[in-house]
């Protein structure tokens, strides 16, 4: 299940070439990303309308596509305008056409009603663009669902374990640390503090600490249905981190966008960014690239989530207070699912019979409208028999 009226990230914007064509399978539904002459990123349904084969085998001709089979075209609105050999296009010679953004270095993608598609709900992150943060991103496909990569993200604690080589640190002092969480309509924050605890080697190798312990934060902020940031970080023992004064310390700010692919499979679409120091480039570079292996680490991990849950068959699972963040973020997801099958249910209620006259209330039977001529009661029953 997912809510389809969301903004998902649907590609990394340099993912989508001039004259290239990006064929993508996201919410069970196929989609081709391109760009026009002037670079504008667009996205149709990744069907050609007359025999299926997906348009992302075909080419970009101007701000068309050219399916690859026939040589139908279709513009911008994925309305076919061109069907070599005949003049006439036919009128239900269409494919569906997506709302795109590209902002931060991203394409963001509605899979919803199109009328809905505020680009205003989209979550910002420009850190991409600021000249006084380094960073990289990349795409793993987890076969997994998305939701599986979320609740990873939104319980830390397993970062003493799971990540012991790079950004862990003790064990001990993730499932100690101090953490809140709190809850809106349209997010959910946990806080952790690690006070005094032994830095990881990430830390370590990427910036230079005065103190052989720190004190190490972990700020996360989910934004429902599939975006987590993560603001982590840590400074020298007792300089007023917790206070609010984090100036010298080591800054790390993490994006991670799960979407879904099918149920149980995800692009997992992540960047790590850290403040720039021109005067240790090494130590930054040992950061970033300490990032690669982190996030395979979590890889493995909620593949085999979810292999373990297959063969289980639906075993019930225990909760334990660090969960507290993600089952908040579930509820959340959950809403938004439920909304958007209430207002569909409302919808098919509401909607008027076919060929019942103009005067005739809403989802009445044809043959017992009230206002109806014989005749046209007996054409209607004729036309529902």
């Amino acid at each position: 299940m997912f809510a389809y009226n969301a903004w998902y990230l649907g590609a990394w914007a340099d993912e989508i070439k001039p004259q290239g064509l990006l064929g993508r399978v996201l919410l069970n539904q196929p989609v081709v990303f391109y760009r026009t002459e002037d670079g504008t990123a667009l996205a149709l349904e990744d069907r050609c309308c007359h025999r299926a084969l997906p348009l992302s085998h075909g080419c970009v001709i101007g701000d068309q596509l050219q399916c690859g089979y026939h040589g139908l075209v279709y513009d911008r609105q994925g309305v076919c305008v061109k069907v070599p050999g005949q003049e006439r296009v036919p009128l239900k010679a269409k494919v569906r056409s997506y709302p795109v953004v590209e902002q931060d270095e991203m394409l963001w993608i509605w899979m919803g009603e199109p009328a809905l598609a505020d680009p205003a709900l989209i979550i910002r992150h420009p850190w991409h663009n600021d000249p006084g943060w380094a960073w990289i991103k990349d795409r793993y496909s987890i076969n997994a669902n998305y939701q599986l990569i979320t609740d990873n993200l939104m319980d830390l604690t397993h970062v003493g374990y799971v990540h012991q080589r790079t950004i862990g640190g003790t064990p001990q002092a993730h499932s100690e640390a101090e953490t809140q969480t709190t809850r809106s309509d349209a997010s959910v924050n946990v806080t952790r503090w690690m006070m005094n605890s032994v830095p990881p080697p990430a830390y370590t190798a990427g910036h230079k600490f005065n103190t052989p312990t720190v004190d190490r934060w972990m700020e996360i902020d989910f934004f429902p249905p599939a975006v987590v940031r993560i603001h982590t970080g840590a400074k020298d023992v007792g300089t007023g981190a917790r206070e609010g004064n984090r100036e010298g310390g080591l800054a790390f700010r993490g994006l991670n966008l799960q979407t879904p692919e099918t149920e149980k499979s995800t692009h997992y679409f992540w960047s790590g960014a850290r403040t720039y120091s021109p005067d240790e480039p090494e130590g930054r570079n040992k950061l970033l690239t300490s990032l690669p292996p982190t996030f395979a680490e979590d890889k493995v991990v909620v593949e085999a989530q979810q292999a373990s849950l297959d063969r289980q068959g639906g075993v019930p699972l225990v909760m334990i207070a660090s969960d507290a963040g993600l089952v908040h973020a579930r509820k959340l997801v959950a809403a938004m699912i439920e909304k958007e099958a209430t207002a569909k249910e409302s919808a098919n209620r509401e909607a008027p019979i076919p060929n019942a006259p103009p005067n005739a209330p809403p989802n009445a039977p044809p043959d017992a409208q009230p206002d109806a001529q014989p005749e046209t009661q007996r054409q209607l029953h004729e036309q529902t028999s």
